[in-house]
């Protein structure tokens, strides 16, 4: 952003250099006042054509004739350039650029977006659903511009795999990041940089090749997704299987006031509830969700876990319900009721 304003500030600069010239010029030579000499050179510098101050001597109609000559060409650029900030709203995205600037300094356990086209712009929707904050970084300039439009929308100008970029989207207080980028070798680069910048950071890839997926993981992505493969594979599906495919859309992709299904840490469950099983909690009774899933510390996953098998605080219980149903189901794991 700053690059864009030299060519103003070149003309500001070259503007005000030949009114100075002009004001010292009169003042030296026609021994005019510093009001006269302001007026007779902004009228001589704009070419207005209006009435001398004083009739001038042959040494002011030589300087005022080399005067326009030189200032011609500056105030003319001058003009244009500025013209241009104002038609093509660079001052006014400077303006928008610093308030969100001021929200983004505010931030910590976001979530940064590499990238806004088709898979950046969906993450950004699906996290918006989820009341997640997040932070865009694109390079793109009609995309940034598209961004601009969006008051809601918090990001940041320029390349991801840069430090500089990364650091202004507070990745040192950030808990995730995705690289939507259709480049493999863009989206290593960023992975490679941010998990250097961050150790603990969780970060999630897109890939396009086969050989990418192996090459992302060992640069530090936590998870990587290949967008190409699951549409094919749900394309697939829905030939084969088209009602599975549907509900699980239904419950996972699609907006809506029913159901859903969730995740619930046990984190924070309540210290009389810490290794109960699931039956002694009577949880679907208690609150209406069902359990359909589990993930324990050590990353492994349960399908229908029995009633039988006991909590700890490492477990993800994977719920499906209402939403006053999983908000009991929360209420129930981390209060005791």
């Amino acid at each position: 952003m700053k690059s864009e304003f030299k060519p103003a500030v070149y003309a500001f600069v070259l503007l005000v250099s030949i009114v100075s010239i002009g004001i010292i010029g009169y003042m030296i030579i026609e021994g005019f006042s510093f009001i006269e000499s302001f007026f007779m050179t902004i009228i001589t510098v704009a070419t207005v054509g209006f009435q001398e101050v004083h009739p001038l001597s042959d040494v002011g109609r030589i300087f005022t004739a080399f005067l326009i000559i030189f200032s011609f060409g500056i105030f003319a650029y001058a003009v244009t350039t500025f013209t241009r900030y104002i038609i093509d709203g660079i001052f006014r995205n400077y303006y928008k650029d610093n308030k969100v600037k001021k929200r983004i300094r505010k931030l910590s356990n976001h979530v940064i977006i590499c990238g806004y086209g088709r898979n950046g712009k969906q993450a950004a929707v699906n996290l918006r659903e989820h009341k997640e904050d997040f932070v865009i970084i694109e390079k793109n300039e009609s995309l940034v511009q598209k961004i601009r439009e969006d008051e809601s929308l918090l990001y940041v100008e320029g390349d991801a795999a840069n430090d500089e970029i990364l650091e202004a989207a507070k990745l040192e207080s950030a808990r995730a990041l995705i690289a939507t980028l259709p480049n493999d070798a863009e989206n290593l680069y960023i992975v490679l940089t941010a998990r250097q910048l961050n150790p603990n950071l969780v970060i999630v890839s897109r890939a396009s090749d086969d050989h990418s997926v192996e090459k992302l993981k060992r640069a530090g992505a936590t998870n990587v997704i290949m967008p190409d493969k699951i549409g094919g594979q749900r394309m697939a599906k829905l030939v084969a299987e088209p009602d599975l495919v549907e509900f699980i859309e239904y419950l996972m992709l699609q907006s809506h006031k029913d159901v859903s299904l969730e995740e619930v840490s046990c984190e924070d469950i309540a210290v009389c509830f810490a290794n109960k099983s699931i039956k002694e909690l009577d949880i679907r009774n208690v609150s209406g969700a069902n359990i359909i899933g589990l993930k324990r510390e050590d990353k492994s996953f349960i399908i229908s876990p029995s009633p039988e098998i006991k909590l700890s605080p490492g477990d993800q219980l994977f719920a499906l319900g209402k939403h006053e149903q999983i908000e009991r189901l929360k209420s129930l794991i981390e209060k005791g009721k």
